[in-house]
């Protein structure tokens, strides 16, 4: 915070201005690109295990799933060694560490929903169409997306409140509904 001097003599407190972080275009292609990926698996997902009867289908959802990782693993690695958070540095600890256990457990549970999904179609492709083991890595790829919904929502709660904040963490990804930034 900078504090200023006013007319009539008072310190005000005013966000600093400084440059707005903003990530590069191939972080914000990853991001968008991830929001629509994972809006096609949902719309295209299998309903029920005996659909992988179809060889084709199978092919297609383990290729999907391949593809899907190596996207995300390529993702985490380049945002890991090239980009730095848009968060101000005058954010509390503990709203820089929900963030992180946010973004990491965003990576976890698309990682578990791609290595599950995966699983399940080796398995069936192996014939284990029923018992423990098919029906726990069914219970996991579940609990992955119940999981990965609320981390979803948290995600985007946080990003709208950033956007009333008017502290450029939205202007940094967000390439729509562009927030005034406060000047001094």
């Amino acid at each position: 915070m900078k504090k200023n001097k006013n007319s009539d003599g008072k310190i005000d407190s005013l966000l600093v201005s400084k440059p707005v972080k903003t990530y590069s275009l191939l972080a914000k292609t990853f991001h968008w690109g991830f929001v629509i990926v994972f809006f096609y698996g949902i719309f295209k997902q299998v309903d029920e295990l005996e659909q992988l009867a179809d060889n084709s289908l199978l092919r297609l959802e383990m290729a999907f799933a391949v593809a899907f990782l190596l996207m995300l693993v390529a993702r985490f690695i380049y945002m890991k060694k090239t980009q730095t958070s848009a968060i101000p540095t005058n954010t509390s600890n503990l709203q820089k560490s929900a963030a992180k256990i946010v973004h990491y457990g965003l990576y976890a549970c698309l990682a578990s929903i791609a290595v599950s999904g995966m699983s399940i179609g080796t398995l069936y492709w192996a014939n284990i169409k029923s018992g423990f083991v098919i029906e726990f890595v069914i219970s996991v790829h579940e609990f992955s997306f119940t999981v990965i919904y609320g981390l979803i929502a948290i995600h985007i709660t946080a990003a709208l409140y950033h956007r009333f904040l008017q502290d450029g963490v939205w202007n940094s990804m967000v390439p729509f509904w562009k927030e005034q930034t406060k000047l001094d």
